[in-house]
């Protein structure tokens, strides 16, 4: 049986339409390989998949340049001018826009004004006081934005200055309403010095008995 004929037409497989494509690349490139060797030609091939991806095949025994200029003395044509030519007239408006641009800052800055017109200046006016509404407004906003961030910063402290003090009298309180315990033979008092708030816990040592068996000797009385 003989190979069926294929239809030629857009494979709408977008993985099939990749794999032909490369399959049928390899094999352009190998006949354009052959042709260069079995009859000495010179061959050069440039191919964009449909996804951009660029392939290209040139005999070893030239280059791109060499055949892109054969073929303009071919053709009798001169593409590399004409692309000189685009790109001189792409420089030129670049430099225009250039001079616009820097002439619109020196009359900004109130430079270059002898040669404006009556409306040039009335549009110049005119854009410098849009302008500085912009300015204003972005000047309010920020100063908006930083002083809601100092606010916020403010309230933090103040709480967290409340807390702290807060904290503060109840240690104050724990200590001037706080119970000394008894300790072994000691006893403990809690007083009030000369009217004054301060909490202090006096001990009183009992004495021990004297060396001639007699009573106790003198007790001491120790601030704690």
């Amino acid at each position: 049986m003989g190979r069926g004929k294929i239809e030629i037409k857009r494979i709408e497989n977008p993985t099939n339409r990749q794999v032909t494509y490369s399959k049928r690349r390899n094999g352009i490139f190998k006949k354009a390989q052959e042709l260069t060797v079995l009859c000495d030609a010179k061959v050069s091939l440039i191919m964009f998949s449909n996804t951009g991806k660029f392939h290209e095949f040139i005999s070893p025994t030239t280059t791109t340049k060499t055949m892109f200029d054969q073929y303009q003395n071919t053709l009798g044509i001169d593409l590399w001018s004409t692309h000189y030519e685009r790109m001189q007239e792409h420089l030129r408006k670049l430099r225009e826009i250039n001079n616009k641009l820097r002439r619109d800052i020196r009359q900004r800055m109130g430079e270059d004004l002898n040669d404006a017109s009556f409306d040039e200046l009335r549009g110049l006016e005119e854009r410098m006081d849009s302008a500085l509404e912009l300015v204003r407004e972005r000047k309010y906003h920020v100063l908006k934005t930083q002083t809601d961030t100092r606010r916020k910063k403010v309230r933090n402290l103040d709480e967290r200055h409340g807390d702290l003090l807060l904290e503060y009298e109840a240690k104050c309180e724990d200590l001037q309403y706080g119970l000394v315990d008894n300790e072994g033979d000691y006893e403990s008092t809690i007083t009030l010095a000369n009217g004054a708030s301060n909490l202090y816990a006096f001990r009183l040592h009992h004495g021990h008995p004297t060396a001639n068996g007699g009573g106790y000797g003198s007790q001491e009385l120790r601030l704690a």
